[in-house]
């Protein structure tokens, strides 16, 4: 009993919980029928009132520590994830739930990049040979041949593109947040989300909004639930776990982002992408717990969304996106609907 109340098993179960949720996200973005743009404006808006309630509710304000340097920094993490955000709302589309997850998931080696390069954090050659493992997973997951570099449709090609300038995006975010210290996780969280709501106005299309009836549930859950709900529990169950711990429950997101895609749509990766899976699972392990200097504590962004999508959109009402599940002769040849091989 005494083990069960524990802090760290409170935090193991938040955090699954957080990341079960993050494995739904797709779902809820296609589900909605909105344009990317539209999702991840409706998305800040829905999300910056849950943060910014609960932040109220907590006292948060009080002694925030947030200065115009801090508050800066905090603006430009929200331009990179609420933008990487819309990447990987059109990778959805162009692809499928499934690839675009385990694609997008390769954000631990472009941190690692990224952080040699901007800041020349140091690099090793374990790291660099983890990285190069991680690319040949890449590969094998993204299932792209010579036939999409000569043939005449890029559209799959232009989705694994999306979700790895998305999977940048939410590293160059991270590496920013990181310069934020003795601010609480949810403030920076808050100040990203609200700052998205400015930035994505102009590319709202409130038009095409109209008639959408009890699909206005899907967006108020993507912000309400994993926005302001996964966010309150991913904060607090890293304040619970060991850093090897969290790696490995990190990659529950993209389990359950696949096993959706697969109960509700039919997709599945094929054999050959599948083998893809475990190395990047075992690089990322290796690259996220490989030890390192003593460093201040940092505070935590905003998570993948996983982040947690859907098409390109256009600055004119357009019909509603929906994945490949939808639409047989789609893009995405990894989404195999399972129905049609039985």
């Amino acid at each position: 009993m005494a083990y069960e109340s524990s802090p760290e098993h409170k935090g193991t179960v938040q955090l699954t919980a957080a990341m079960v949720l993050s494995g739904t996200l797709g779902i809820f973005v296609v589900e909605s029928g909105a344009s990317p743009f539209n999702v991840v404006f409706f998305r800040v808006l829905f999300g910056a009132l849950a943060l910014g309630g609960y932040a109220l509710a907590r006292g948060y304000f009080r002694d925030h520590g947030l200065t115009p340097r801090k508050l800066g920094l905090a603006a430009l993490g929200g331009v990179f994830i609420v933008f990487n955000w819309v990447l990987l709302f059109q990778s959805y589309e162009n692809t499928s739930i499934s690839v675009a997850t385990v694609v997008y998931h390769t954000q631990p080696f472009y941190v690692v990049l990224l952080g040699a390069l901007l800041f020349r954090e140091r690099l090793t050659a374990a790291k660099v040979g983890w990285v190069l493992v991680a690319f040949i997973g890449l590969i094998l997951v993204s299932g792209i041949g010579p036939a999409d570099f000569t043939g005449g449709d890029t559209t799959y090609l232009l989705g694994i593109g999306q979700a790895l300038l998305a999977a940048v995006l939410y590293g160059l975010s991270t590496l920013v947040t990181k310069r934020i210290t003795g601010v609480r996780p949810h403030l920076i969280a808050l100040v990203q989300v609200l700052i998205g709501i400015p930035l994505l106005l102009p590319f709202a299309d409130f038009g095409a909004m109209r008639g959408t009836g009890a699909d206005w549930g899907w967006l108020v859950g993507l912000g309400l639930i994993h926005t302001g709900l996964m966010y309150v529990l991913l904060y607090s169950a890293y304040a619970k776990l060991p850093t090897a711990k969290i790696a490995v429950l990190a990659f529950t997101y993209p389990a359950v982002a696949m096993v959706a895609d697969w109960a509700v749509y039919g997709h599945h990766i094929g054999l050959v992408q599948a083998l893809g899976v475990p190395l990047i699972v075992l690089a990322s392990l290796r690259v996220t717990l490989a030890k390192q200097p003593e460093t201040a504590p940092v505070e935590v962004t905003t998570p993948t969304t996983l982040t947690t999508p859907t098409p390109a959109p256009e600055p004119t009402a357009s019909p509603a996106p929906r994945t490949a599940a939808h639409v047989p002769e789609a893009a995405s040849r990894p989404a195999t609907r399972a129905e049609s091989e039985a």
